[in-house]
């Protein structure tokens, strides 16, 4: 009934642009089948323009700046981070893939987080995880680096089971969106249209409210 009530009030007419994030550079990385195949997922929706950000093709600096990115107003020093704020910037929602490790996630990814600060603020983000427990410990700690970096974590995330992971492991990239069907056949219903109910609507809700008025 929620989502029926947040769909019905934000118009699809508004387009919004969703980045999808690849948190994982390590080598042999399982992130880059589930990225793709929620890229994919992102691609079916109306007004929905999305892309993968994948950090491999961003490498940047370990944070050492001797101030903080949200006193910077954008004005970064490395070419490399005013790159990657220049894809934050167009992006209206984000869709993080990423890995657990040791009950967190990876360090390349709260770099890339640390960077910048207003390109980042008052949007939604959500997770798509794996690994121990799902990831779920990983996605607790992110949410807590989101709210930091005035961002909106949507409530649903979605956490990829043992059983999907070891299918999806020998699938090639992009992989056969088959192997991810289950996780729309929960007994807890589809995971994936939840996710997107309210990031999609967020989205549209929050690009409105930074839209200046004519």
């Amino acid at each position: 009934m929620l989502r029926r009530r947040m769909a019905s009030t934000t118009s699809l007419s508004v387009k919004v642009s969703v980045k999808v994030i690849l948190g994982s550079t390590r080598e042999g990385r399982f992130g880059d089948k589930p990225a793709h195949w929620i890229l994919g997922e992102a691609r079916q929706h109306p007004g929905v323009d999305a892309e993968l950000l994948d950090l491999l093709d961003y490498p940047l600096p370990f944070f050492d700046r001797p101030i903080s990115p949200a006193r910077e107003k954008g004005a970064y020093s490395s070419p490399a981070v005013t790159r990657w704020a220049a894809q934050i910037a167009g992006g209206d929602a984000f869709v993080v893939v990423s890995p657990e490790y040791n009950h967190g996630y990876p360090a390349v990814l709260k770099n890339a987080f640390d960077h910048i600060f207003p390109e980042w603020a008052r949007k939604p983000i959500g997770f798509v995880s794996y690994g121990n427990a799902g990831g779920a410990r990983g996605v607790e700690q992110l949410r807590l680096v989101a709210v930091e970096l005035a961002m909106w974590p949507i409530r649903p995330a979605i956490h990829i089971p043992s059983e999907i992971y070891l299918a999806a492991s020998k699938e090639p990239v992009p992989p056969n969106p088959a192997v991810f069907e289950p996780l729309k056949k929960t007994r807890f219903g589809d995971r994936v249209g939840m996710f997107f109910d309210d990031l999609l609507w967020a989205a549209r809700a929050l690009k409105a409210a930074r839209t200046p008025a004519p």
